[in-house]
């Protein structure tokens, strides 16, 4: 057979449908994305479920189809809090989910909720070009996990009871802080703490198994707790509960894609971003306007009140915290600059 001939067979070959076909597959890589909140659509629900449905729309848009992703509301792919291990392991592509659920595994990640370290949204979203924000993130992946968004929320308490605003205010009930450092500054105040993720307070409330909840504004709203609450402390204005929830991704998932996927995953999260905090902030005045409808009674905090509950945090959580390790004593004290 002629070089010419081989040549032309070969080129038949590789403009076969099969074969063009098979390519196409092979330029196609489908991710998934985890998260415990209530599904919607890119314009209505949760924003935090938006947030990934627009995302995924950007991605997809932006590398023509190579990425293309699919979403689990409700964790209804896995366990909540499964899924910071799982993206460690490369068991699952991205999830949206509060950064101190996994502070059992690691408790460096506690510094995402931890009481009245972060009081505003100007000072959060700073933390990312700060000391803070670049050695957490370094941190992270080294531990398998690349943020691909930071979020942040303000947060209030929903109680079945009176209102919870002063620090005495916590004594003698059972209450979720959301984080280690959260629930030692509870028990400070003489609460009995309860640990368990945002989905299950309804059901926890709603039993009498617990009597008041610290959770972010829009999870306040989406999980509808205001059929269980007969008092809501908001987070408006003035909070000593903020928490980052990122848009996370296994970093062994991350690093098998091109860098032109990465770069579209990465700029698409950033952008992501904007969007975050005015829906956070928007939540933060909707969730008063919710539980006024449903006959709660609704308090805010002022900086006084805030002051309080950072004195006992200072003694309680930040030492304890610092105390655990290394990292967790230079996380801290790089955190404390931006106060």
């Amino acid at each position: 057979m002629t070089l010419l001939k081989r040549r032309a067979i070969l080129g038949a070959i590789a403009a076969s449908p099969l074969l063009s076909l098979q390519s196409a597959w092979a330029q196609t890589t489908t991710l998934k994305i985890s998260h415990q909140f209530p599904g919607g659509s890119m314009t209505e629900g949760d924003f935090r479920d938006r947030l990934c449905r627009m995302f995924a729309t950007e991605v997809e848009k932006r590398t023509k189809g190579g990425l293309k992703f699919e979403i689990y509301p409700g964790s209804s792919l896995m366990k909540t809090n499964s899924q910071f291990s799982a993206m460690r392991k490369g068991a699952l592509d991205l999830s949206l989910v509060p950064l101190s659920y996994a502070g059992g595994e690691l408790p460096e990640v506690n510094i995402g909720l931890m009481p009245g370290l972060v009081t505003s949204y100007e000072q959060g979203y700073g933390w990312k070009n700060a000391e803070v924000g670049k050695e957490l993130n370094r941190f992270l992946l080294d531990k398998g996990i690349v943020v691909v968004s930071w979020i942040w929320q303000a947060g209030g308490v929903a109680s079945r009871t009176k209102p919870i605003v002063e620090p005495e205010d916590a004594k003698g009930l059972k209450i979720r802080g959301g984080s280690r450092e959260m629930d030692l500054i509870l028990k400070a105040a003489g609460a009995a703490v309860v640990s368990l993720p945002s989905n299950e307070i309804y059901a926890a409330m709603q039993t009498g198994a617990m009597d008041a909840a610290l959770t972010s504004s829009t999870s306040l709203i989406s999980f509808r707790l205001e059929e269980v609450s007969k008092s809501l402390t908001t987070g408006r204005g003035k909070s000593y509960w903020f928490m980052f929830e990122p848009l996370m991704m296994s970093k062994a998932i991350f690093d098998k894609l091109g860098k032109e996927h990465q770069a579209a995953i990465m700029t698409v999260g950033a952008e992501m971003e904007g969007f975050a905090r005015k829906a956070a902030q928007l939540d933060d005045s909707l969730v008063a306007a919710v539980y006024q409808k449903s006959g709660a009674k609704v308090v805010d905090l002022n900086e006084a009140t805030v002051k309080r509950w950072q004195a006992i945090a200072r003694t309680t959580a930040w030492k304890d915290y610092g105390e655990k390790n290394d990292n967790c004593a230079k996380l801290l004290k790089l955190a404390e600059k931006t106060l």
